[in-house]
């Protein structure tokens, strides 16, 4: 029975204590619970089946909010699957623990827990107890750290290597009549073993050291993985093998036989495998690192009438700050003095600078584009929006993924079985077996261990990631961690950002209506006065005149109206470019192109008007248009049978009729930037597996959140980093491709461990010995390695065949598509 004491914020009254204690009494295995309303907790003994966790929930169900204290620790020494469960057990049991997730790409532990029953101490105790090292967080040194183990890891890679090539040339002499003949002319039979045996050695226990030392913690806990196998077979091999040198009378005549290669092998192998690994993971605290990288260093305060420059974390609620043009905001405010266009993409997503003024909020991290600003704080540090994006990001990132380490789950279970096996052929033919007893005994042990060894699993997955990788980035996709290969193959719903996803990124003149006079005269005039605007749209109208080879004319008495327009003398006429409200506000008529204005709007364009000399003049639209392949790429998935959404925070309208064009029914608009995330989770919730393709900073915690992130590598960094898989090129049509090549990946993966663990369950009976007793074969040791070497190429090979994956894009028209049945708009 457990006890322990909830705090809880929110009670008022007896009755919320009434309600609290019957929803916590509702729980199966709830002995006793007591609410007191004056300290504020809640105290509970229980049993199974009821956790911490179901107690949080039902509270939370009766309309209170339980007090959880969170931590993030780093821990070394995890290398697998079985490592991250070792600890999650570990931490699980702690009375007090609400949640525990491991992260071994990250190489740490997120926990929830009660604070008044459970403390960090006790966690780290409980970390240390499944055989682990705790840290205290601190991203400098843990950054040294990874860099070290990284650099000893291709240390003893490259020290293992050099050692090992000899000993398989050696070995190749048993096979090989020629090589033999030349060896033993060089020096006899037992000559070479004591070479292997001192090449091998210091592979073993210097190279393959931490492979013993993981694989002692392991069987010390009672929880055996891949590196126990590992120990074990190895060690089989090699103690095997120094027995036959120095005792070969030992054995039955003809198996005093050399195995040094195969552990030899095996080791160095295994550690080129976790070398690659290591550089995958290291690459994953890219994205934090670069968000950190957005927050301003200094902020520009006004104290007491003087404009002070002060660090970042000295800035408090309140402060009155000056951001000049081309400045980061260095914290979250709102406008007091000033106006200007702050660009806000690492938050929106939108290309489009945002015009700022009095009452206007700003954004942490955005920047300043061209006036001058002075806004007050109201949100500082971790309160800051850029802030609560790093902190979503890490805990997307901290969540458990729906794929497991398939080899350490099989592992789990395979590994005891094998080692139990391995005993119990002992003692039968210890027991039971003909003189010498203790020789064959030890023969078939040694042939069981090393049938099982686990070369081919530890190759199984590494081996086909590193050839689809390879693969992907001949096409233009690059898998940044090899675990999306496999799992992009079970997604069935794929959510696309819009802005720098389906759509371009940039503003873009699409249309030029002609009302009155000559069209590039117009164009160039309407240009000519835009040079003067500091609105992005006015960018977009000048590139297309400038685009056009058009010359632009000087411009006088240029005024500016925000919010509806600007006029300026251009060759002696009067220009006016601006909203229907300021043409109405002019007295012209907007009749004659009224069809056309809503047909713009309709397919998400924004209309602006021309007049000259107070006539109508053009009609002009500027757009940001689908890219190229944006139809080919969403009809291809959605005729494989994937749920294709767009998610965007546009405004519903803009983002029905770019999904119109795309031919995407599904369309979750204005959402905001901490809401992506939430909104994947959600259909996660609903049972989707969900990849995400975004570009954008504000896209980072939903690619994190995906199951599958897939960033577009036209778009920023931190998408880049953030992200699963990344488009290089841009195009959609790169999903498609990568959607395949998991598919196949995965086939690929599934056919190697059929492979890896149905040799061992076929031959593990032979090398135990069960034929023996009909036909007299016992399963030499050398067979056993040879078997266990067969596996391992078959693998290899295996793998070797998805570089023969075609892209499936090439079959794609190639030719542009023109707008409504219109993914590209064109100037008319």
């Amino acid at each position: 029975m457990q006890r322990i004491e909830i705090r809880v914020d929110g009670m008022s009254c007896a009755s919320c204590v009434g309600r609290i204690e019957k929803a916590v009494m509702g729980q199966r295995g709830v002995a006793e619970a007591q609410v007191n309303l004056a300290t504020g907790k809640a105290t509970v003994e229980f049993d199974q089946p009821t956790t911490p966790a179901m107690l949080i929930d039902s509270i939370k169900e009766a309309g209170y909010q339980p007090r959880l204290q969170s931590a993030e620790i780093p821990v070394v020494g995890m290398s697998c699957g079985s490592c991250v469960s070792r600890i999650e057990q570990s931490l699980n049991k702690q009375p007090g623990m609400v949640k525990a997730s491991v992260n071994l790409t990250t190489r740490k532990a997120f926990v929830e827990f009660l604070s008044d029953t459970l403390s960090v101490p006790q966690i780290h105790q409980a970390i240390r107890d499944a055989g682990y090292e705790p840290q205290e967080p601190d991203a400098s040194s843990e950054t040294e750290e990874q860099d070290r183990e990284g650099i000893d890891l291709r240390r003893k890679v490259l020290f293992a290597a050099a050692l090992t090539i000899p000993v398989v040339l050696i070995a190749m002499g048993k096979i090989i009549p020629a090589l033999e003949a030349l060896y033993a002319s060089l020096l006899p039979h037992r000559g070479w073993m004591a070479v292997e045996w001192l090449l091998t050695t210091p592979v073993m226990f210097y190279a393959g050291a931490r492979f013993f030392r993981s694989g002692y913690v392991e069987l010390r806990h009672a929880s055996p993985g891949m590196n126990s196998l590992v120990m074990i077979g190895t060690s089989a091999a090699y103690f095997y093998s120094v027995a036959a040198l120095f005792v070969p009378g030992f054995f039955p005549a003809g198996t005093a036989q050399s195995y040094f290669e195969a552990a030899a092998v095996i080791v160095t192998l295994i550690l080129l495998g976790r070398y690659f690994e290591h550089v995958a993971k290291g690459r994953t605290s890219e994205a934090i690192k670069k968000l950190l990288q957005l927050q301003a260093k200094t902020a520009r305060v006004i104290r007491d009438g003087d404009v002070v420059e002060v660090p970042i974390e000295a800035v408090v609620p309140g402060d009155r700050i000056q951001v000049r043009p081309g400045e980061r905001v260095p914290v979250d405010g709102v406008v007091e003095e000033g106006q200007s266009y702050v660009d806000e993409s690492m938050i929106s997503g939108e290309p489009v600078p945002v015009a700022k003024q009095k009452d206007a909020e700003l954004v942490g991290g955005t920047i300043n584009k061209n006036g001058s600003l002075t806004f007050r704080a109201t949100r500082v540090g971790a309160d800051t929006v850029l802030a609560q994006i790093i902190r979503m990001v890490e805990s997307a990132q901290a969540d458990k993924p729906p794929i497991q380490a398939l080899a350490d789950k099989i592992a789990g279970i395979f590994v005891p079985i094998v080692i139990v096996l391995a005993i119990l052929t002992f003692i039968t033919w210890f027991s039971f077996g003909p003189a010498p007893a203790l020789s064959f005994a030890f023969v078939t042990t040694v042939s069981v261990l090393l049938i099982a060894c686990p070369c081919a699993m530890g190759l199984a997955t590494p081996t086909a990631i590193m050839v689809g990788t390879g693969k992907g980035a001949e096409m233009g996709v690059l898998f940044r961690k090899g675990a999306a290969l496999e799992t992009l193959s079970r997604m069935d719903t794929i959510v696309l950002d819009k802005t720098g996803t389906l759509t371009r990124g940039q503003p873009e003149l699409t249309d030029f209506i002609l009302v009155e006079g000559r069209e590039d005269e117009v164009l160039a005039w309407v240009a000519a006065v835009e040079t003067e605007s500091e609105h992005p749209i006015g960018e977009a109208i000048v590139k297309g005149a400038r685009d056009r080879g058009l010359t632009l004319p000087a411009t006088s008495e240029f005024q500016a109206e925000p919010g509806y327009g600007i006029q300026a003398q251009v060759a002696g006429r009067r220009v006016n470019v601006g909203a229907d409200r300021y043409m109405r506000r002019l007295g012209i008529d907007l009749a004659s192109v009224a069809d056309d204005a809503v047909s713009l709007a309709e397919k998400a364009k924004s209309p602006l008007y021309v007049a000259v000399d107070g006539r109508l003049a053009a009609l002009i639209a500027v757009a940001d248009p689908l890219k190229d392949g944006s139809v080919e790429a969403i009809a291809a998935l959605k005729s494989s049978g994937l749920s294709v959404a767009m998610l965007t925070g546009d405004n519903r309208a803009t983002a029905e009729a770019i999904a119109r064009q795309a031919g995407i029914e599904r369309v979750l608009a204005e959402v905001l930037p901490d809401q992506k995330a939430a909104e994947v989770k959600r259909l996660q919730e609903e049972g989707a597996r969900v990849a995400f393709v975004g570009d954008g900073i504000n896209d980072a915690p939903a690619l994190a959140q995906a199951d599958v992130g897939i960033a577009i590598g036209t778009g920023t960094d931190i998408a880049i980093e953030a992200g699963d898989v990344v488009l290089m090129r841009g195009d959609l049509r790169g999903i498609v491709d990568a959607a395949a090549l998991s598919r196949r990946t995965r086939k690929t993966i599934l056919g190697n461990f059929v492979w890896a663990y149905g040799y061992n369950l076929a031959l593990i009976p032979v090398a135990a010995g069960v034929l023996f007793p009909f036909t007299g074969y016992l399963l030499n040791p050398m067979l056993a390695a040879g078997a266990m070497s067969l596996s391992s190429v078959f693998v290899v090979t295996n793998s070797l065949r998805l570089g023969r994956f075609k892209s499936n894009s090439e079959g794609f028209a190639t030719s542009n598509i023109s707008e409504s049945g219109a993914a590209q708009a064109s100037v008319s």
